[in-house]
């Protein structure tokens, strides 16, 4: 559990330099859903939630169904290995249409 908390908030962390470019303001946060607000002059143009292995469950897409609010533009970063797995849930829920689907996978290559 200690990796996944770790990998989340790398994961996090990652995001936020790379959204920095496209988005003027960008909250972190740290103690609850969603764990980024995207906003451009004051106004909420999308939300992200970085899920690992273990956070990726039929009650958890309650509260994805709960931040895909119309106008607002929710961003699921998922493990590559999940995604099936996370399309699966977001049809059952009826919010596919309204969810972007990101994976990050961690590699690591020896000599």
């Amino acid at each position: 559990m200690d990796n996944e908390h770790l990998i989340h908030g790398l994961i996090i962390d990652h995001l936020k330099r790379r959204f920095r470019r496209e988005y003027s303001e960008i909250k972190v946060n740290a103690a609850g859903d969603p764990d980024l607000t995207l906003s451009n002059h004051g106004l909420v143009l999308a939300v992200v939630e970085v899920e690992t292995e273990s956070s990726i469950t039929p009650e958890k897409a309650g509260k994805w169904k709960d931040l895909a609010q119309p106008g607002t533009k929710l961003i699921l970063m998922v493990p590559k290995s999940a995604r099936v797995k996370v399309m699966e849930i977001l049809w059952q829920k009826g919010i596919a249409d309204r969810v972007g689907v990101g994976t990050y996978d961690i590699a690591i290559t020896m000599p």
